[in-house]
């Protein structure tokens, strides 16, 4: 049964900037450069955005050599869309806190794009393309210039002690998304302000329109693609263009995304807030009317994703065929993720079809790439036979015969010499030593014919095939 929860907020007034966080990359908070951004890093979050693994092989991210900082604990996230291209950069201010005078945040970031996913960048496929996670002197840091003592941003390395990285250049529909951590308070929640404000050489030609304004129509953030079981997700309004001029919130929800709406959410001038549960997939829409009647309108698609779950394995060729010579078979999962697989512990290819596969026992191994799980090893059988073997006594290959014979009806397999003299006859309890009558036969090509029945819509149909393999000493 789906089951959502509607928790109504009362929508606080505040002035042009406000005080923004978003501590999860999936719910990350759309910004242009129109104007400063007052932002605040608060809280955890409710999902790792980062393998903790992976954290610490993904460039300025580990941190250099202060161990025990903690880059989710004091985080914020925004997502940008360029609208010009050329150079962007942004300045992030710290800011007293309220009634002080002297400033204890010590701001850190890293800059992921341009076009990847929040999945990607928790399962460490992408990297930060721009970051800085030093100790600075000075109360900025961001890409460009420090605007304080004219520093230039370079690329970060460890212990270079500048708090700037490089200019972005930027191509026009590219999203970026924006990381915002706050190092000197990551053993604790205590929320801190800061200044987000967007400069470069695009952003003061055309501010208004260097980054895409028009992102902000999609307060409800980009599409999200979720594991079954992960926490709640919070679906907001409160980032609307609407600011708190509020007379109604409207949600509805279409769970097919065909088009049609299923059911409404709730409504209410005070239900700002939507909570979307695992395994609820589906389109969510909003409707808000402000008090003089005008309406801020928008959709986001949240899917959730289970672990993989193997369907079949078919086999669409197999070497006793000959048409082609070899093991082909192709993977099916039951599910609708991003899957990639592996065989016999190789490396992942995003192609469910395998070519010249093993005869005899496999091990496939299907991995989610939004992050969702890996399977363990699951076995499966090729009925098909080797091309070579090896009667030395060292435990490998010593003896040939059909793999998987034992699975088939009424099997039978006649081994033959290159003159057509029976050498051996073989069942699914039996296998040839490359031996005759007791002594060794040498390396050679040697044929065989196998024989065995299928049924075929309720009919028994004798099979057969004929082909050589070689004896290897």
């Amino acid at each position: 049964m789906r089951q959502l929860t509607l928790i109504l907020l009362f929508l606080v007034s505040g002035t042009t900037l406000l005080a923004q966080n978003s501590p999860d990359c999936r719910s990350a908070i759309p910004v242009c450069a129109d104007a400063p951004i007052m932002g605040m890093a608060e809280g955890r979050g409710d999902i790792d955005d980062f393998d903790p693994e992976i954290i610490l092989e993904t460039g300025c991210l580990e941190k250099g050599s202060v161990a025990n900082a903690n880059i989710e604990n004091n985080t914020s996230w925004y997502v940008f869309r360029a609208g010009t291209g050329g150079q962007v950069g942004f300045d992030i201010e710290a800011m007293p806190l309220p009634g002080e005078t002297t400033i204890t945040a010590e701001w850190d970031f890293a800059v992921y794009g341009p076009d990847v996913s929040c999945s990607e960048i928790s399962s460490g496929t992408a990297t930060p393309i721009r970051c800085n996670y030093e100790v600075g002197s000075t109360r900025f840091t961001g890409l460009g210039v420090n605007p304080e003592d004219g520093t230039v941003g370079v690329p970060s390395t460890t212990q270079n002690l500048n708090t700037y990285d490089e200019w972005l250049e930027v191509l026009p529909g590219e999203v970026y998304y924006i990381l915002i951590n706050n190092f000197s308070n990551n053993t604790d929640n205590d929320p801190e302000e800061f200044m987000l404000t967007f400069t470069g050489s695009s952003v003061d030609a055309d501010q208004n329109n260097a980054l895409d304004c028009t992102l902000r129509d999609e307060f409800l953030g980009l599409d999200i693609k979720a594991c079954e079981g992960d926490p709640d997700i919070e679906l907001s309004a409160l980032n609307s263009p609407a600011g708190p001029n509020i007379a109604n919130v409207a949600w509805s929800v279409d769970f097919d995304d065909d088009g049609t709406i299923d059911q409404p959410m709730g409504s209410g001038p005070t239900a700002t807030q939507l909570t979307v549960s695992s395994p609820n997939s589906g389109r969510y829409f909003v409707d808000i009317t402000t008090n003089e009647g005008n309406h801020y309108l928008d959709d986001i698609l949240i899917t959730f994703y289970g672990l993989p779950q193997l369907d079949r394995v078919d086999l669409l060729n197999s070497n006793l065929t000959l048409d082609p010579d070899m093991n082909n078979i192709e993977v099916h999962v039951d599910g609708t993720g991003d899957y990639e697989y592996a065989i016999n512990g190789g490396e992942y290819q995003d192609d469910a079809i395998f070519d010249d596969v093993p005869p005899g026992i496999n091990t496939l191994v299907i991995n989610d790439k939004n992050g969702c799980g890996t399977t363990e090893p699951i076995e499966f059988l090729v009925v098909g036979y080797p091309k070579f073997f090896t009667p030395n006594n060292d435990g490998t290959n010593d003896t040939w015969n059909i793999r998987g014979i034992e699975t088939l009806n009424n099997p039978v397999v006649f081994v033959f010499d290159r003159f057509g003299k029976l050498l051996a006859q073989l069942d699914a309890n039996t296998a040839w030593d490359g031996t005759y009558n007791g002594k060794p036969l040498p390396s050679s090509d040697y044929w065989f014919r196998f024989e065995y029945q299928e049924d075929e819509d309720g009919v028994v149909v004798a099979k057969n095939t004929k082909a050589n393999f070689t004896l290897k000493r």
